[in-house]
């Protein structure tokens, strides 16, 4: 079961790896059309494009960490550090991925109605959540791996 498990991890993370690889590929097609048809279609086309990269970088983080953790390496006990060090690497690229598409949609939207910037900066809001309780996780999870070793000390 263990070897089915990774066969479909790796098949997931290589298709997502295509798909990320053809979202950049479909921005920088939108950018070249956009600026030959004209300058300010291009500026436009720019900040779309910014958001399939940083779109496509998450998928492709989300399909790396799939092969780290599912596929390569071996299924044994993981130290709580190892397993916060996991998560927090993940976590973080899925932060910023955040940021970015709110502050890239905060740039789309600044010179429309002013109800439109509303979905950006909740995704600033949900992003500086997502900051937050990392920082809380990491403290708990810190705070475990202490409490584990001085059990271990003890007993």
């Amino acid at each position: 079961m263990k070897n089915i498990s990774r066969i479909v991890f790796l098949f997931a993370s290589i298709v997502l790896i295509i798909l990320a690889s053809f979202l950049i590929i479909s921005g920088g097609i939108g950018l070249v059309s956009a600026f030959m048809l004209s300058f300010n279609d291009g500026r436009t086309e720019i900040v779309r494009a910014i958001s399939y990269v940083v779109i496509s970088i998450a998928v492709f983080d989300v399909a790396k960490y799939f092969i780290e953790e599912e596929v390569l390496r071996p299924k044994g006990k993981q130290s709580l550090s190892e397993a916060r060090d996991s998560l927090t690497k993940f976590m973080t690229t899925i932060i910023i991925a955040v940021f970015i598409e709110g502050l890239v949609g905060v740039f789309e939207r600044s010179g429309e109605q002013p109800k439109d910037i509303l979905y950006p900066a909740a995704l600033l809001v949900v992003a500086t959540g997502m900051v937050v309780a990392l920082g809380i996780y990491q403290k708990f999870s810190v705070n475990a791996e202490r409490e584990k070793k001085e059990k271990g000390l003890t007993d």
